[in-house]
């Protein structure tokens, strides 16, 4: 097994820099993959991986969204001998001290995905918080209640090898919808998951807080996204069912 960070970013102004030397701090090797950035933090990160042969950076040519630059760092950490990669965004949200505890729950479990279950303080906002609920409901429909314990929060650990394969044999999960289909196909998948407790901090914009979620557009997305998850759910209901019933992965509650 070999474990490395991906950080996928998209505009974030100077907070991305701090959240790659966190996670260096933490970990070696750390891949980002700037997502189209037109904020000059593509440079940025490129002078900082001069610098540091453990620090990789992908630049893609155009914005394509969330899931479609993890799959580029997959592909990128795949090709280069790794078998599993902790994900965390580069707003500043994800707690970088966690990284090593979550590393090794993968290592102890490396067929499983390892979740971070958010634990909020007073920074977030309350109908974010709300909507992650709803959510997190059709997540437990979805997967037969296979111990997803939050569909949306981006700290994790997966295996690269039933990712990638997930991801390749349809068109969706590229952009904000990535989080929660991901999780969702690996689970029928019969990847287990563990959940471990992390702060998530949401930043002010005298923080340098970015936020490129949008309530309408996306809600719009993660209702698209249920709706076909729910379909496909109707067809595979037998398996997970009986899957379930002999405490088969996804099912058996590491």
């Amino acid at each position: 097994m070999r474990h490395a960070v991906l950080i996928p970013s998209y505009n974030t102004g100077a907070t991305v820099y701090e959240t790659v030397r966190a996670a260096r701090a933490q970990w070696s090797p750390v891949w980002v993959v700037v997502d189209g950035s037109t904020d000059g933090t593509a440079e940025g990160l490129l002078r900082l991986a001069e610098a540091d042969a453990q620090l990789h950076v992908i630049v893609l040519p155009r914005n394509q969204g969330k899931g479609a630059a993890v799959l580029a760092g997959l592909q990128a950490a795949r090709d280069a001998g790794f078998t599993h990669v902790l994900t965390m965004d580069s707003d500043g949200q994800h707690p970088a001290g966690l990284i090593p505890q979550f590393m090794a729950k993968s290592a102890e479990h490396p067929d499983a995905m390892v979740l971070g279950k958010p634990v909020f303080d007073a920074s977030a906002p309350l109908l974010r918080v709300r909507g992650r609920r709803i959510s997190n409901g059709w997540t437990d429909l979805e997967t037969l209640n296979a111990g997803i314990g939050d569909s949306l929060y981006g700290f994790r650990v997966y295996p690269i090898e039933p990712l990638m394969a997930v991801m390749k044999r349809q068109p969706w999960m590229r952009r904000f919808d990535f989080d929660t289909e991901a999780v969702v196909r690996l689970a029928w998948r019969g990847v287990a998951p563990i959940n471990l407790p992390a702060p998530v901090k949401y930043l002010t914009a005298e923080e340098g807080g970015v936020s490129h979620f949008r309530y309408g557009r996306d809600n719009v997305l993660l209702t698209w996204m249920h709706a076909r998850l729910m379909l496909e759910f109707l067809l595979r209901l037998p398996v997970l069912v009986w899957r379930r019933a002999r405490r088969l992965p996804p099912f058996q509650h590491l």
